[in-house]
C-alpha cells in the first residue's frame, strides 16, 4: 500500500485530498489514467506510470474490502483520512533515512520539477502552458516523457 500510494501522488502529481477522494472506479486501466475531482469541484484526468500500474493493481488485488476507496486503512478498512496519508508518507521517508519534516504536496512539486526539467523549461510558466492542453495532447505528453 505505501508503495502504490507514494507512486501515484508522484506519477500523477495529484493533491493528497484528491487522492483520499478517489474511488477505485475512477481508475481507467486501459490507458493508466485516473479522473480526480480538484480544487473548486473540478475534474481532471490524470496519468500514472507503469510502476504505478503495477503496484496498484498489487495493492489492490491483496485487498479483500469492498470499500470503493483506492487507498484504505490496513484496520477495519475504510477511506483513509489526510492526517493518515500524511503520517504514512512521514514513515517513508524516516525508513528512507529522511529526517526532514516531510509533507505529501512535496512529491507533487517533485512531479512539477520533474517535468520542467524533462522539457528543459527555465521558467515554471513555460511548464504551465503545457499542462493546460487538452487531454489527448496530455496524455500523448505523458506517455512520451513517463
Amino acid at each position: 500500500m505505501e508503495k502504490a500510494l507514494f507512486e501515484f501522488m508522484f506519477s500523477t502529481g495529484c493533491r493528497i485530498g484528491e487522492v483520499v477522494t478517489l474511488d477505485r472506479g475512477r481508475i481507467n486501466w486501459s490507458n493508466r489514467s485516473a479522473v480526480i475531482r480538484g480544487k473548486g469541484d473540478k475534474e481532471r484526468e490524470v496519468y500514472f506510470n507503469i510502476r504505478c500500474e503495477i503496484l496498484l493493481k498489487r495493492y489492490l488485488d491483496n485487498r479483500v474490502d469492498r470499500d470503493p476507496a483506492i487507498f484504505v486503512t490496513e484496520r477495519d478498512p475504510h477511506r483513509m483520512s489526510i492526517a493518515t496519508m500524511r503520517f504514512i508518507i512521514k514513515r517513508i521517508s524516516n525508513r528512507a533515512g529522511i529526517y526532514k519534516d516531510i509533507h505529501p504536496h512535496q512529491l507533487r512539486h517533485s512531479y512539477a520539477t520533474h517535468i520542467q526539467s524533462l522539457l528543459g523549461h527555465e521558467k515554471s510558466e513555460t511548464t504551465r502552458i503545457y499542462a493546460q492542453l487538452s487531454g489527448s495532447i496530455r496524455q500523448e505528453f505523458y506517455r512520451k516523457y513517463f
